[in-house]
Formats: structure tokens, sequence, C-alpha cells
């Protein structure tokens, strides 16, 4: 599922190398950018403009912002980067790959957009985020963020006592039932074609949670549009108001290829993989938020983001030393070795 923001002013590309460029304009990236930019360092960030949680009406756990709109969470942040001289830049990058080295020997890359615009930098933060994977079932997508969900957490409040269905998709869909059975009481499973062993269909009896194995064909709507239940393979309609998914999620990577950064698989999806703050093994290239950590929400992305910049940050203070360190050496060699 990919929706796009309301369109908003962007910032010139900036000309020369710029210290980093972070792609991906959701919290990760803003806020790698935020301490980038309080650091003075010059950064660019280049944002697609269709962040995963678009549909949704309110950013939910995210401690003094719950219930604010995620537009008005980054909108804010695109404030607050240029307050300190960041720049934002609407666009789409279909390309990033490493380039010549400085005359000291530092690091450059070369990103490119789709309307052929290049941008030069020292370093690379990718916070692009990911995308859910939804069952191809017709209807379901229409009422994705609203009244088809993921994250019990970032909704289950606002669907509690609703009469709920699992829509499952594998392994992951069992645990996904226990967290929605704890926000109501009618809870049905539709296994989909999935497995699900005698001791849980055991385990979801105690709980009182309804399994059905026969599949989903569609979504139905009532007359106003709202969700109303699900259409099975026999032709039965059960009435839900809500459907929960467990969609598979992959990174966004398209574009990037360039840089062999290396993806893992993980127990819910596929996305780059990272270290410390961060850091991937391809030196200069770091990585933040739903890109590497799928299971991360708005206020964990953002602080990823914040590790990222201040780790980009302190590589690039290295490098300016020991390119101070060269360009002594290479007006006066003597003076270098005192």
């Amino acid at each position: 599922m990919s929706v796009a923001t309301p369109p908003y002013a962007s910032d010139a590309l900036a000309e020369g190398t710029v210290d980093a460029v972070v792609i991906g304009g959701g919290a990760g990236g803003l806020n790698g950018a935020l301490i980038l930019a309080r650091s003075r360092r010059s950064v660019v960030v280049i944002d697609s403009g269709s962040p995963r949680n678009a549909p949704a009406e309110a950013v939910h756990g995210l401690l003094a912002l719950d219930g604010t709109p995620p537009s008005e969470i980054l909108r804010r942040g695109r404030e607050q980067v240029r307050q300190y001289g960041g720049r934002v830049v609407h666009g789409e990058v279909v390309s990033a790959e490493s380039a010549a080295p400085s005359v000291d020997g530092d690091l450059r890359f070369t990103v490119t957009l789709a309307d052929g615009r290049h941008i030069t930098a020292r370093r690379i933060l990718i916070a692009t985020g990911l995308t859910d994977v939804l069952p191809q079932v017709p209807g379901l997508a229409e009422h994705w963020g609203h009244s088809v969900v993921h994250c019990p957490y970032c909704h289950g409040w606002e669907v509690r006592d609703e009469p709920i269905g699992i829509l499952a998709t594998g392994p992951a869909s069992i645990n996904h039932a226990y967290l929605f059975r704890q926000l109501t009481e009618d809870l049905t499973y539709f296994t989909h074609g999935t497995d699900l062993d005698e001791d849980s269909r055991a385990r979801f009896s105690a709980r009182g949670i309804r399994v059905i194995d026969t599949p989903v064909t569609e979504v139905v709507d009532d007359e106003d549009g709202a969700l109303a239940g699900v259409r099975l393979a026999d032709g039965q309609v059960v009435a839900r108001r809500v459907v929960a998914v467990a969609a598979p999620m992959q990174a966004r990577t398209q574009g990037l290829e360039g840089l062999g950064l290396p993806v893992q698989d993980l127990p819910k999806g596929r996305g780059f993989a990272s270290g410390t703050a961060g850091a991937t093994e391809v030196p200069g290239v770091w990585v933040a938020g739903n890109v590497t950590d799928l299971v991360a929400q708005v206020g964990a992305s953002a602080a990823a983001g914040a590790l990222a910049g201040a780790d980009i940050n302190s590589t690039l203070a290295t490098a300016d030393t020991d390119a101070a360190l060269h360009a002594i050496a290479e007006a006066s060699p003597e003076a270098a070795t005192r």
C-alpha cells in the first residue's frame, strides 16, 4: 500500500557536495536530518511523499503527540529541519551509488532523482520505510488504515469492543489474534488457507476466539461504504466491523540497489541489515526506521534516525580532522610530522 500525502513546498536541491543526503522524509529521516542540521551539517532530505502511515487519521502510542495526524507530525518535522538550515526536497530517488572519493580520501556518493537531478553527498542515511503487502482480497485495500488495521498498539484502542476479524497470513497471525483478543470479546479468526495446529485451536477456543476455515473471497461494505463483513467462498457473509491483517512487510529498496546494501529476511518480512546506530556494512551508509526495523512505530523510528544522525556527524568530524591534516601535509610536508 502506498498513499501520497498532500503536496508541500519543495526546497531547491543543493549544489555542490553536501555533508549528508537523507533518503526518506518520514520520522526516521527527518529526525536524523534534524540532528545533523543542528550540528551545522549541510543536509538534504529527499522525500517521495508517500509515507506508510498516510492513510491513518492519527498516530498513537507516541508520548505527548498521541492522536496527532501523521501529516501534521511530518509538517512540523520539515519546518524544524529547515529552521536549522536543512533542506527538504520532494523527489523520487532512482539511483544511489558510490562516487570517486575527494582528494583527501573522504567518501562520496551520487544520488539521482527521477527528473534527472542529482546531488553529491559525503554520507547517506536511508529511511525509506516499508510497504505492507496485503492479501489479494477485493475490498481490503480500500479500508486500509481505517477499518482494516495491522497494529494493536497503533489502532487497538480505537477499535476496542468492535466485532473484529483476523485475516490470517501465516504463523504471525496467531499471536496477532491473542493481542486483538485483549481489545474485544468478539473475535473471529479466518485461517484463509493457512495452517492452524490443534494446540492453537484449543487455545483459541479457551479464549472464545471463533475459527473459520472457509476462505475469504471479498470484503463487504454497507450502504454507506463502511466495512460490514467478509464474504466466504461458500457465499456466507460474516459480519465484522474491523479486519486485522498481519501483512508481510517489505523494505522500500527501489533505486538503492547500486549501494550494495545487504538485505535480511526477518520474521515479519524483509529489510536492510544494520548494526550499531544504523550503520551498514557499506562505509558511509546508514539506515533507520522501518527500512531495517520492520515493527518500529513512529517514536522508535524517530529515535533510530537521531542515533544514526549523531553517528554520521561523528564520522564526519573525524573525516574533517583527517582532511585538515591532509591539507597541512600538502602545504608543508614537514609541518605535518611535527
